[in-house]
């Protein structure tokens, strides 16, 4: 079975996109739909901007958006997937690529999402942390024994594993993750703690415009990040996608379960690889392929 996964925050790079636009009429009258919606001329800072101005939040998380999904479109007939799955923003181009949400209403979720989370950043001062070639269990234990708010994040494959919270307990966490045997534990240069208690400010502002949005069901199961599992009905994938920003992104159990219930073949559709070689590193007989 062919599942198509998509990337998130971090997967941006100078000149993306700017390949889909000058070649495709059908990506370029997109983009350009993109930079009316957003009341900005996003196109300028993907294709020419430099790599700091790619990293404001509310460029970076439509430009990954838009590649991702413009690529899927600009497939045709070619698209054809049994299964999708994003992942943390990437759920987003997911949902847009699989016909739950069309491409207006998702590019708005997602520049809301970006500001709110911006200004959740802003509220108090917090932070993410890789740690890598702990077990999955050690690393919550770990997280549970710390006074203050940190909490796992991201499960991204075995050994792999980001955590999320107020700066001072991340950095007790990374102490205490060494400690226990963590090859290593990296503070990442990210704006805030995303997928954590931190981000309920956004939590709320987000659900009152994910309420308002119409989604139908997709043409294929959605394998969304808080329950790992497949989805299709409209008001769960809703739900879901409410809880998303609190919640963990179970990268690892997704993929895991996508092979159980038969993926064959993981495509990322949009910028970078990141998925493909976290895919092989959750199983390494997985077959991988890129879109662009």
């Amino acid at each position: 079975m062919k599942a198509y996964v998509f990337p998130g925050q971090g997967a941006q790079f100078t000149g993306m996109g700017k390949d889909l636009y000058e070649q495709s009429a059908q990506a370029k009258e997109l983009f350009e739909k993109a930079n009316e919606i957003l009341g900005f001329r996003i196109t300028d800072i993907m294709f020419e901007g430099t790599a700091d101005e790619l990293k404001e939040t509310k460029v970076t998380q439509p430009a990954i958006f838009l590649h991702s999904v413009i690529l899927a479109k600009t497939l045709g007939s070619d698209f054809k997937p049994e299964m999708v799955a994003g992942h943390s923003l990437g759920e987003f181009s997911a949902l847009v690529a699989a016909g739950a949400l069309t491409f207006e209403d998702g590019l708005k979720l997602v520049s809301q999402r970006a500001l709110a989370m911006q200004k959740a950043c802003e509220i108090t001062p917090s932070t993410m942390a890789a740690v890598l070639g702990l077990e999955d269990k050690v690393v919550e234990d770990v997280c549970a024994s710390i006074d203050g708010v940190v909490v796992p994040a991201n499960y991204n494959c075995p050994g792999q594993l980001v955590i999320s919270g107020e700066t001072s307990a991340v950095e007790r966490a990374c102490e205490a993750m060494k400690a226990a045997g963590a090859k290593r534990a990296l503070i990442l240069p990210v704006g805030g703690a995303f997928h954590s208690p931190m981000m309920e400010p956004a939590r709320e502002e987000l659900a009152a415009a994910i309420e308002k949005t119409t989604f139908t069901a997709p043409v294929c199961a959605v394998y969304q990040n808080v329950t790992a599992s497949a989805v299709t009905d409209p008001t769960e994938i809703k739900q879901n996608l409410i809880i998303q920003l609190t919640a963990p992104v179970k990268w690892t159990q997704s993929v895991q379960q996508m092979i159980a219930d038969g993926a064959t073949l993981f495509t990322e559709v949009g910028p970078g690889n990141v998925l493909q070689g976290l895919v092989k590193k959750i199983d390494k007989d997985a077959q991988t392929a890129s879109a662009s």
